[in-house]
């Protein structure tokens, strides 16, 4: 409530018959409250009359308050003061009686009503009687019945007798007639009528209730109300749904677009980068001018690589050298690893599928030996004269980027996606969005996007939620095992092997790079490092002149040096071979067993493997993203014994299992599948045998079986198609965790091994 106060300006005076009002203020109106002899004085909050609250100056049984603003036509709106006239005409005044229990109203007449003091005058208004210009106030008394019996309230005089202010007594007045509500005013009989008061006292401040509206009026306002509402909800909604339209043509990862999550947690942020490794891009190709061969002989069309040329000792039924160039090989199905394949038989079904996909083709790493050797020929000194096949070198520039993606291994990765969506589609729940997960560096987000897009499309979004696995030194991390074990850099024979075969395969060619150049001192390194560069650039250009400089022999030879290296750093020949893998294995296990991994003692990241919001067990696709080398020790750390055989240093052995350019070169994938059959499948595929439902594990590596059997007898050797009961293989599994000696094999402390030392992936015995 306002708070109110009488204005110490207007001054009451009270006669026998008359009662004379002087207002002098600006701030406040006049109201009077009729019950005999009182006088109450309120402020006005609008200048329509409405009040908030009164300060009265006596309190009374019972009474209605009727409130008018009261005053001379002739007064200016400056003083707003009652002047004494004698010439002054007086107005009389229109007073109405309202019979409501809630609020009395007044009719005033024309030109009777002016603003409320200190109004301006443009807010005046004029109420010609009948036109029932309705003032409400609050009401005090006791019962219903009281206030109907409320008087009616007389605005006194416009004028006086300007000789007498005070001189007027009771009985002098004039009668008056009453007008009310619904009548008429009779301006010719109204007489003022003649009142009497008492001596005033203060009363307590009143409340004053607001208006009650006429149901018309309330029907109106809630009809208005709804619209509103109805029109808002509208708006809003036109307006959401318009919102992406309106950052169409914006990137997607822009941050300017609302509708993109402000706080995405890291593992799955994917843009900006965080810990992308080296990411310097090279030249473009330019196969159509750089593609050259002999004039006179013609081509095969690039696909889009140029692989076909004439390679010295190959013969027309030759492997493609593409083949052997190990883990820088072109992606292609692995030729076979010693079973046939079979179809699902009747009644079988896949229940789920679990893929460990390497990156695709890419750049050299940043300190690559072939860099090296860009580096070595770029400052050789004016002397240097390349003659013969080695001719380009005069003008040669090393041109290549560093580590991250070129067009085939996005292509690669493309192609592996659709491949997949054929062969694993239907176990995709289209309800669902599933976690897929890969590391920090770029080729590997590269990598994975691109398989996404070749399996769900380009808005593959909507359907999987990629997981970044920080890739640094310290990080656990399964699948980049080697960055948490310091001992996979420095316990191991590393690359001893291979440069021992290097230095035996490469005599020949170093004797003939050298005979072809003056000024310039080819060694054994640089002559590895430039037959390295024949299947980078082939990924990055389409095509390379170091190719062929080298002999069919030859390319086995290096595909075989790499194999050396892989066995003794992340094989069997490793003493970190599983413990860089166990982690993997281990997830595998947990997926297959349904529970979250809290603890493995291995590298995993235990607060993203506990988590089933990161950590999924309830997809029918599990899809992963790793490196070469981490395959190698996974497959290491699954013991797959297989991939033990023995490798001579010094000698090429033959056909073996294995060989890296089967295994992992770019675009390689691991399929895992989870099969079920409706009884036990014969391990001769000639039919069912007596029994349940039973549920099998099929390893696929590159397109072919990996036939269990052979690296656990107790999954049947004799199993024509690989498989193995999933039962038979979790039970298999359980044990390897203890076989990797993770503790000691990457923080224990132990001599380096030399090449041979270890056969089975872990650290040797402690000395006696």
């Amino acid at each position: 409530m306002a708070e109110t106060h009488q204005p110490a300006s207007t001054q009451q005076v009270e006669t026998s018959s008359q009662v004379q009002v002087e207002d002098q203020s600006s701030e406040t109106g006049a109201y009077r409250r009729y019950r005999r002899s009182f006088i109450i004085y309120a402020e006005p909050v609008t200048g329509r009359g409405r009040v908030t609250g009164v300060e009265a100056k006596e309190t009374v049984e019972v009474a209605v308050l009727e409130a008018v603003f009261c005053q001379n036509p002739h007064t200016s709106h400056d003083s707003r003061r009652v002047r004494d006239s004698a010439s002054a005409t007086p107005r009389p005044p229109i007073v109405v009686r309202s019979p409501s229990t809630r609020f009395p109203s007044i009719l005033q007449a024309p030109r009777q009503i002016i603003p409320a003091p200190g109004l301006p005058p443009r807010k005046a208004r004029l109420v010609r009687p009948g036109q029932g210009h309705l003032r409400h106030l609050g009401i005090v008394g006791q019962s219903a019945s009281r206030r109907h019996a409320a008087k009616p309230f007389i605005c006194p005089a416009a004028s006086m007798a300007s000789s007498s202010r005070d001189g007027l007594s009771r009985g002098q007045a004039a009668s008056y007639q009453p007008v009310y509500q619904d009548d008429e005013p009779n301006f010719e009989n109204a007489k003022l009528a003649t009142r009497d008061f008492r001596t005033e006292q203060p009363l307590a401040s009143l409340p004053l209730a607001p208006s009650r509206p006429s149901k018309i009026e309330q029907r109106w306002r809630l009809a208005t109300y709804v619209l509103s509402a109805l029109v808002v909800i509208l708006l809003g909604t036109v307006a959401f749904l318009s919102l992406p339209l309106s950052f169409r043509h914006r990137n997607r990862n822009d941050d300017s677009c609302p509708c993109r999550p402000k706080h995405v947690p890291q593992y799955f942020q994917t843009f900006p980068e965080l810990w992308p490794g080296p990411t310097a891009t090279g030249r473009p190709a330019l196969l159509a001018q750089t593609r050259t061969f002999d004039p006179t002989a013609t081509y095969v069309p690039n696909e889009p690589l140029q692989t076909s040329m004439p390679i010295e000792g190959m013969g027309s039924g030759n492997e493609s050298i593409f083949r052997m160039m190990s883990f820088l090989s072109p992606y292609a199905p692995s030729p076979g690893f010693g079973v046939d394949e079979y179809p699902l038989p009747d009644g079988a079904e896949i229940l789920q599928l679990q893929m460990l996909s390497r990156h695709g083709a890419r750049y050299p790493t940043s300190h690559a030996d072939v860099a090296r050797l860009g580096d070595k020929i770029a400052n050789a000194s004016g002397a240097f004269q390349p003659r013969g096949t080695l001719t380009f070198l005069q003008d040669w520039k090393y041109e290549l980027g560093s580590e991250i993606l070129v067009p085939r291994g996005r292509q690669e990765l493309f192609d592996s996606g659709v491949l997949h969506s054929y062969m694993y589609g239907g176990l995709y729940d289209p309800q669902s969005k599933i976690i897929v997960r890969t590391t920090t560096q770029d080729r590997m987000l590269k990598s994975a996007e691109n398989w996404m897009a070749g399996f769900f499309g380009l808005e593959w979004t909507k359907n999987a939620t990629i997981e970044v696995i920080i890739e640094e030194k310290g990080f656990n991390n399964s699948l980049a095992g080697a960055l948490n074990c310091p001992n996979a850099h420095n316990k191991t024979s590393g690359d001893s092997a291979q440069k021992t075969w290097m230095y035996e395969y490469l005599k020949d060619a170093q004797k003939r790079f050298q005979a072809m150049t003056e000024g310039f001192t080819w060694t054994i390194e640089d002559v590895y490092a430039a037959q390295t560069m024949c299947p980078y650039e082939t990924v990055a250009y389409g095509f390379s002149k170091f190719c062929d400089l080298f002999t069919y022999q030859e390319w086995r030879d290096f595909g075989y040096s790499v194999d050396l290296w892989f066995s003794s750093s992340n094989g069997f020949h490793s003493p970190t071979g599983r413990a860089i893998g166990i982690g993997y294995q281990q997830e595998i296990m947990a997926r297959l067993k349904n529970h979250t991994l809290g603890y493995s003692g291995s590298q995993i990241n235990t607060t993203l493997d506990n988590n089933t919001e990161t950590f999924p067990l309830n997809q029918t696709l599990y899809f992963d993203f790793s490196h070469d080398t981490n395959i190698v020790s996974i497959l290491t750390a699954f013991g797959l014994t297989q991939f033990a055989e023995d490798l001579p240093a010094t000698r090429y052995p033959g056909p073996h299992n294995f060989t890296i350019s089967h295994m992992v070169p770019f675009g390689a994938r691991l399929d895992m599948e989870i099969i079920q059959t409706p009884k036990p499948l014969s391990p001769h595929r000639d039919g069912y045998l007596k029994g349940g439902p039973t549920k099998y594990i099929h390893f696929v590596l590159n397109q072919r079986t990996l036939p269990l059997g052979v690296s656990f007898p107790e999954c049947d050797a004799a199993r024509r198609d690989g498989w193995c009961e999933l039962d038979t293989f979790i039970r298999v599994q359980e044990g390897m965790a203890a076989k990797a000696q993770f503790e000691r094999a990457c923080f224990g402390e132990y001599p380096a091994v030399r090449y041979g030392e270890v056969t089975d992936g872990a650290p040797p015995a402690p000395a006696a």
